[in-house]
């Protein structure tokens, strides 16, 4: 089994995670075209009861088994990761079909409420096998990255990513074609455009279970670990430690989505109540900015502000494993070597990132939403304002993992918790006074709040040094990048240089100034280390 260490384990997650990315936007964009607004309330609406079921059936999962599995690797158990692999296996493809079943069930209810109707129901069924799906393929890729073998899990994503493109995509224009043929099957249903979403979303559930074959092919052709002499651990005992680090997380993935039902009710509520402080452009209809003003911070601003945060996730996975090893083994040094990477590789992407769109917020969002110019001026400030929080997201994705490495699950809860908590008091004190910036502002402090509650506890719990003075030197070079792009932006500006020709020319020189500032303070590192 072919072993990575946590840089090259994170440096291939986060590429098959850009990978992903690519695909969803190949996916969602054509399928929004084929589909229209109507076609796609029915597309969310399976989505957004799909995704609370999944996020707490499957996501902690494939941490869960990846910890256990390393655990049992450092100390040369295979025996023992074998019956691990086995027990949750059966474990969770129980809970996949119950998660499945649930979202079957709750198809028509939820249709009602979201829609006023069952037009959202076939959407709704044909997602619901995705959650099975998704727990099988979570058990599997836990137990690769549990060898540190990332490979498998970045593979998968890539099968995953295509075969939703291909699948999603064309069934959804078969059926947009065949449209009358079709209906006469399905004589309850009055709309096509509820067909239609069904069928490109039976593309999600049909790329689940292409990830699924991926792994059964895998499983023929690899060669399993032998020795390591017979399993130490009853399955019971398994089953518990299991449930009790994947449930938390879960439960955490569910909180972690409450942010943005606080600001969905809070944004809405205060700028009806207490009027919006930023004047509304003028073809906004008087009794709707409470609902322009959130729908601009939800669709660009945090559109914008997730990006890198999604890449670095994939950070903590990368690090799970060297972790949870150097904490069963008791090594401080490699423990406290693996933190350094993973902290320091997730602030050198997020911090350069943070001070480049800072500066050039006004340039990049008009680059990417070219035809919502009144919705962008909304959110210039507001982007800004959300750049330290997005560092600080980026870098509590990696301590969650690490938590969860040294045992602590349900520790990420417990902050997400304290977190919206924060959130919630910030968007309802800040708000009123300062509209879309106010939001801004308290997703800061929230996710700041969080990153320094998750460092204390993770601190206290193994007594690792953090890597102060390699953050400290990231946190310059970023500043640096910053710097360069403004001016950059400057004098392109006075040049009379186009926008988005104007904003490249930023980035590559922010970019280029970043990079060399770290070369340089590498290199006065070594030599400092030389004369000594």
């Amino acid at each position: 089994m072919k072993k990575q260490d946590i840089l090259k384990g994170s440096i291939i997650l986060m590429v098959s995670a850009v990978v992903a990315k690519g695909f969803g936007a190949l996916f969602k964009i054509p399928l929004t075209n084929l589909l229209g607004g109507v076609g796609m309330s029915y597309f969310s609406c399976a989505y957004s009861i799909f995704l609370p079921v999944y996020a707490l059936t499957v996501t902690g999962l494939s941490s869960a088994v990846a910890r256990m599995t390393a655990q049992s690797a450092a100390l040369g158990m295979y025996g023992n990761i074998r019956r691990i692999r086995r027990t949750a296996l059966l474990m969770f493809s129980a809970v996949g079909i119950i998660g499945s079943a649930a979202v079957c069930l709750l198809a028509y209810p939820f249709s009602l409420l979201s829609t006023g109707g069952s037009e959202a129901v076939p959407a709704v069924m044909m997602i619901a096998p995705a959650v099975l799906f998704g727990c099988i393929t979570a058990v599997e890729r836990g137990y690769y990255e549990g060898m540190s073998n990332m490979y498998p899990t970045a593979l998968s994503q890539a099968a995953e990513g295509a075969v939703k493109v291909a699948a999603g995509l064309w069934l959804c224009g078969f059926v947009n074609a065949n449209g009358s043929r079709i209906m006469a099957y399905f004589p309850s249903v009055t709309d096509i455009r509820a067909l239609s979403a069904a069928a490109g979303i039976l593309g999600v559930s049909l790329s689940s279970l292409g990830s699924v074959i991926f792994f059964a092919v895998l499983a023929l052709m690899s060669r399993r670990p032998v020795g390591g002499g017979e399993p130490v651990e009853s399955r019971r005992h398994i089953a518990r430690e299991l449930a009790a680090t994947a449930l938390p997380v879960g439960v955490s993935a569910v909180v972690t989505n409450l942010t943005a039902i606080v600001d969905m009710w809070t944004m809405i509520a205060c700028i009806s109540h207490f009027g919006c402080k930023t004047a509304a452009p003028p073809a906004v209809a008087e009794a709707d900015p409470p609902d322009f003003v959130y729908g601009s911070f939800a669709g660009i601003a945090l559109t914008v502000f997730n990006l890198v945060p999604s890449v670095t996730n994939m950070l903590g996975k990368g690090a799970l494993p060297g972790v949870t090893a150097a904490w069963a083994e008791g090594s401080r040094s490699a423990l406290e070597a693996g933190t350094s990477q993973a902290l320091v590789t997730a602030a050198a992407l997020s911090v350069p990132s943070a001070f480049g769109l800072g500066v050039l917020a006004p340039e990049v969002l008009h680059m990417l939403f070219p035809f919502q110019s009144d919705e962008v001026e909304i959110c210039i400030n507001a982007l800004r304002l959300l750049m330290p929080g997005m560092v600080c997201l980026c870098l509590s994705y990696p301590v969650f993992s690490l938590l969860q490495a040294v045992g602590k699950p349900s520790a990420p809860l417990k902050v997400m918790l304290m977190g919206t908590v924060l959130k919630l008091a910030g968007n309802l004190a800040l708000v009123p006074l300062m509209g879309a910036d106010g939001a801004a502002v308290s997703t800061s402090l929230c996710y700041a709040a969080i990153l320094a509650a998750s460092l204390v506890l993770y601190v206290r719990t193994t007594g690792a040094a953090l890597p102060v003075s390699p953050l400290l030197k990231v946190l310059y070079a970023g500043a640096m990048c910053g710097g360069g792009a403004y001016l950059a932006a400057g004098i392109c500006e006075r040049a009379g240089v186009s926008g988005t020709v104007s904003a490249f020319i930023a980035i590559a020189a922010g970019a280029g100034l970043y990079f060399a500032s770290l070369t340089l303070l590498s290199l006065r590192k070594t030599k400092r280390a030389a004369t000594a």
